[in-house]
């Protein structure tokens, strides 16, 4: 089996973005490559599986830069199968031609470069042998505890000792989309929804993903939850995680687009209405998006934010304070931050 490789030249700031908008397209999972190698226990906690490369492969590569690599296999008349997702959020299979598929991923770094950066943003192309990587990071999500929440995926079971010290189950399987909440950006989040929320909250999820910080914020008392996506790939994925975990689905309310720019989604979201608004998304996001949070919360209202790489820690701070929040808790977990702040 042969696959086509379509590298992308970044930086390391993009990253998990540009993963997460590749889904859109039908590519799933990804070769990191930058100056500041995973680790096996990173690349358990990321779903990321990399194929080994020889000595002479490794790249000599500039600090602040990184290479993502997505693989598609190749059929017998130089055409590529993927899965993606229709306009009516059904998964289909599509063939493409070897540029039909580069010039997809070309539009999808350009829409990300018209308002983030992105870095170079060049694609390069080649072939690849047999690699049966592409599956292979399910075998890395197990079972785990956030405190006293336990997260499981479909395959494995409760055991009765984790049941006795389980307050929660969260089911989430992440064959579906995005994010699991094993990431410590997701769990830095997790943790400041359940101090901070309050019985019939309502909040606001910006970046849904998979939808567990909003299923979580559910299960923790709010009374319902909106959550806004760039991708349409959140539709099925929130839809199973909700009935996989007995929250009606009338309780969330699932918007597709960008609310820092279009008038059309933040008009649907709603103004001064949210007690809590989370964000875990990247530094180079939050900075535009947190002047935009602060119209759309209640006076009192709490927004946390984490996705924050530690140098970034100060420019977001910033935009916290420059836009009238009052900073009430920063933390910090591996080399991640998040800052929780309230509008006053």
């Amino acid at each position: 089996m042969k696959w086509m490789r379509f590298r992308i030249r970044t930086n390391e700031e993009s990253e998990d973005i540009i993963i997460s908008s590749m889904t859109d397209i039908g590519l799933e999972g990804a070769q990191i490559e930058d100056s500041a190698p995973l680790t096996a226990a990173e690349k358990e906690q990321m779903f990321i599986d990399s194929p080994e490369l020889e000595p002479d492969e490794l790249p000599d590569i500039p600090q602040g830069v990184a290479y993502l690599s997505f693989f598609v296999e190749i059929d017998d008349d130089n055409n590529l199968t993927i899965e993606e997702y229709n306009d009516e959020g059904e998964l289909v299979k599509v063939k493409k031609t070897p540029e039909e598929m580069q010039a997809s991923i070309r539009e999808v770094l350009d829409d990300l470069a018209s308002w983030s950066d992105i870095g170079d943003g060049t694609i390069s192309v080649d072939v690849t042998e047999d690699i049966d990587w592409i599956n292979n990071w399910k075998q890395y999500f197990h079972k785990f505890f956030v405190d006293d929440v336990l997260v499981i995926p479909s395959w494995e079971k409760v055991s009765p000792e984790e049941e006795q010290k389980a307050k929660m189950v969260l089911h989430i399987d992440p064959g579906t989309a995005f994010g699991t909440g094993m990431h410590e950006t997701t769990q830095l989040c997790i943790r400041m929804l359940k101090k901070y929320m309050t019985d019939g909250a309502k909040v606001l999820d910006v970046g849904t993903g998979s939808g567990v910080l909003s299923i979580l914020a559910m299960m923790f008392g709010a009374k319902d939850a909106v959550g806004t996506d760039l991708d349409k790939c959140t539709i099925p994925a929130v839809a199973e995680n909700l009935e996989a975990n007995g929250i009606d689905k009338d309780r969330f309310n699932l918007i597709i687009g960008n609310i820092i720019d279009d008038k059309k989604v933040q008009d649907e979201v709603g103004y001064e209405k949210y007690d809590i608004v989370v964000a875990n998304i990247l530094a180079n996001v939050l900075v535009p998006l947190t002047p935009e949070v602060k119209q759309h919360l209640k006076k009192g209202g709490i927004y946390i934010t984490s996705g924050i790489i530690d140098m970034k820690e100060e420019e977001v701070k910033k935009a916290h304070e420059d836009a009238g929040f009052e900073i009430l808790e920063i933390h910090h977990q591996g080399d991640w931050v998040s800052i929780t702040s309230r509008k006053n």
